[in-house]
């Protein structure tokens, strides 16, 4: 090849390397230290998982990881919206300061929130094809070389997978270190939730019983809506993990006695409300709903002392007519014996 026409092959890539940016004059045998390890390399077991498109939401969706950041600044934005006016001062100030945007901060910090990111999607793959979780399976599939930190990703993908999804992350025997993730809903066998191995959306209907409890149990759709805004979720734009908020809330929970969906009486043009449904009632309480809500805001119960009260004496009616149902059967059981017991004397 002609020496001008080396030269000029030269500077041409001199200038794509320019363009391209200082990252790729880096040697390529430059390696990071081996506990610096690329935090987004599962092992092959972990890779493997089945794979999906985000819109079916089966097991193993690869949306997930990266969603992670975003969702947990979809929660951290649901805190931010100011449930009840009588909520102390000390939450209004956490509200004022925009964790939003501290998550998005600290989804930039490196290696540990990615570690944290794929074990919320191995924990909700775990969770959808029912397999049983263990330390040793969490430390060998994701956590690998940063097993010092495994309590601290742990903690954090709990509270994703808490604030997001509506999961609980619990230790089952600490001997063997097993774990199991539990549906805050006391539904059985978590039907219809998960009939197709979709990803649960009990976060996301906490969060808006929590809004209709703590506005009074009914709120507006405008109410509604304001908080599903700040947590990303649009009438009319489809969420990869929840798809159409709007058909969700108004029909499919609504459908399923999560949700009441109604016009305002009197409303002149028609206003809608919701209030809890009856499976709502019976799968959860108010306390339960509370509580998350102030997981949510970072604080505790007590600090919305109108709702508290008020899930108090949910509390109290609920024990009650728990005793009621006890006794009775016990009665229907001791009425049945004693009609046994006389058939059986009558007949000797």
């Amino acid at each position: 090849m002609p020496r001008g026409q080396k030269s000029k092959l030269r500077a041409r890539e001199k200038r794509r390397q320019a363009r391209e940016g200082p990252e790729r004059l880096v040697p390529a045998q430059t390696t990071a230290p081996e506990e610096e390890e690329s935090p987004s390399s599962p092992s092959p077991h972990f890779k493997d998982a089945p794979q999906s498109s985000p819109a079916t939401g089966t097991p193993g969706s690869p949306k997930v990881p990266g969603g992670v950041c975003s969702t947990s600044t979809t929660a951290a934005a649901a805190s931010n919206t100011k449930f009840n006016e009588d909520a102390s001062n000390q939450v209004e100030e956490k509200q004022n300061t925009s964790k939003a945007g501290d998550t998005t901060e600290q989804c930039r910090r490196g290696p540990i929130e990615e570690k944290v990111a794929l074990l919320v999607y191995y924990l909700l793959y775990k969770y959808q094809v029912k397999e049983p979780i263990t330390k040793a399976d969490m430390l060998r599939n994701v956590i690998q070389t940063y097993k010092n930190h495994f309590h601290e990703i742990l903690r954090k993908a709990s509270e994703h997978l808490e604030l997001v999804f509506g999961l609980d992350v619990k230790e089952m025997d600490p001997n063997r270190n097993t774990y199991v993730l539990i549906n805050k809903l006391e539904r059985s066998c978590d039907a219809r939730v998960n009939d197709n191995g979709a990803v649960p959306k009990t976060g996301l209907l906490m969060t808006v019983l929590g809004v209709i409890f703590t506005k009074g149990n009914r709120a507006t759709e405008e109410e509604v809506w304001k908080v599903l805004n700040m947590m990303g979720l649009y009438d009319g734009k489809k969420n990869f993990i929840y798809g159409d908020p709007k058909k969700l809330i108004t029909k499919d929970w609504v459908k399923e006695k999560y949700l009441e969906y109604r016009q305002v009486p009197n409303s002149d043009p028609p206003h809608y409300e919701f209030l809890w449904g009856p499976r709502a009632y019976a799968e959860t309480s108010k306390m339960k709903v509370l509580e998350f809500v102030a997981k949510s805001h970072d604080t505790v119960p007590t600090a919305f002392p109108g709702c508290y009260e008020e899930a108090l004496r949910d509390e109290e009616e609920r024990a009650r007519a728990r005793v009621l149902a006890k006794a009775g059967t016990a009665a229907m059981a001791s009425a049945r014996t004693k009609a046994i017991a006389s058939s059986f004397s009558c007949h000797k």
